[in-house]
């Protein structure tokens, strides 16, 4: 009777080994050999991991079944470390080379760039046309969208970087805007803790208004220490910085695009021809070059600039030379009855 029982547990356990080895066998060949995953992406959402990736290849006939695939997805650790995202795989990638893909998070990667000189609410709207990108701030204005952003209530304008900014599909407008933040703010520091000793700017955030006047008032990397130098010089003297950029962010939607007299003279909180010293926020989103130029003024007395109409500037330290530059630049020569303000229109 022993010598049966021992002759039966022998069978079973050669049994046992066969299906073991075949079972083996089946999960090895399985996960090495190419696969065709098409060209359609993957998306594996957070909490769903390798069961949801080999259901999306059941389904679209790259794999035959999931169930031995699952099991060796677990014997082999991969479960424990996909990474969410929109993935494609490429034509003869065997299993074990597609969850080792997921496994190091090689998603699909967008990009959306914000622009230096942009305002907020610029890049709201680029945000919300930005295909791939989950949107959760539908129905926030700009005050509660920046309070998401910085975890506090602060005003939102400049506070972001301008830079090109890389996103999954499992990345939301928030994530972006925080980067953007988190940016900005190493940036500023970086730069304010660099800045010269005899700067008339009192913080980290006056420079940053500064420079969004900056970043509006030239697109030339060549005069942007130029541009500061004026108004670093006038706020020295206690003169009205007199930057239509500042106007123009005043007026808003009121703005219609033709900068009038009677524009200089609206009262706003940001029109610096009516009030001394930097506006109260800053008025556009500035880039790193503004911002160094802001704390970093060109060595010179200029206090006038008047646009020469091909994109640059004439600059000048004396009203009388500034008003020959406006008579030659803006009046095309011709002489006119009308005052000239010191620091006259963009083009």
């Amino acid at each position: 009777m022993r010598h049966i029982w021992r002759s039966l547990l022998s069978a079973v356990s050669v049994a046992l080994l066969a299906v073991a080895v075949t079972i083996i066998a089946y999960g090895y060949w399985a996960g090495t050999r190419p696969l065709d995953p098409g060209a359609q992406p993957y998306v594996i959402t957070p909490g769903s991991g390798v069961v949801q990736l080999v259901r999306q290849l059941v389904d679209r006939g790259v794999l035959d079944e999931p169930y031995t695939l699952i099991a060796w997805a677990y014997a082999k650790g991969y479960t424990r470390n996909i990474k969410a995202g929109e993935y494609r795989f490429d034509a003869g990638s065997s299993l074990h080379e597609i969850l080792r893909q997921t496994v190091d998070g090689k998603v699909i990667q967008y990009e959306i760039t914000f622009i230096e000189g942009w305002t907020f609410r610029e890049i709201v709207t680029a945000l919300r046309s930005t295909p791939g990108l989950q949107q959760t701030l539908a129905g926030k204005d700009h005050q509660q969208i920046m309070a998401l952003v910085a975890g506090s209530p602060q005003h939102f304008e400049g506070r972001l970087y301008p830079d090109t900014y890389f996103y999954s599909a499992v990345t939301s407008d928030l994530d972006i805007l925080r980067q953007a933040y988190r940016r900005m703010q190493a940036r500023l520091a970086q730069e304010w803790d660099n800045r010269p000793a005899d700067t008339p700017l009192r913080s980290s955030s006056e420079a940053l208004v500064l420079a969004s006047i900056i970043e509006k008032e030239t697109g030339r990397p060549e005069e942007r220490k130029l541009i500061s130098a004026v108004f670093h010089n006038r706020l020295k003297r206690g003169m009205r910085l007199q930057t239509d950029p500042t106007v123009i962010y005043g007026l808003g939607e009121d703005f219609d695009g033709n900068l009038t007299r009677e524009h200089l003279r609206t009262r706003t909180p940001y029109n610096t021809y009516v009030h001394k010293g930097l506006p109260p926020t800053p008025i556009a989103m500035p880039g790193g070059d503004a911002i160094h130029a802001a704390l970093h003024p060109a060595g010179t007395t200029v206090l006038y600039f008047v646009a020469r109409g091909d994109g640059s500037h004439e600059f000048s330290a004396t009203l009388e030379a500034h008003n020959r530059a406006v008579l030659q630049y803006q009046l095309g020569g011709k002489a006119t009855t009308q005052s000239t303000l010191p620091v006259t229109k963009r083009n």
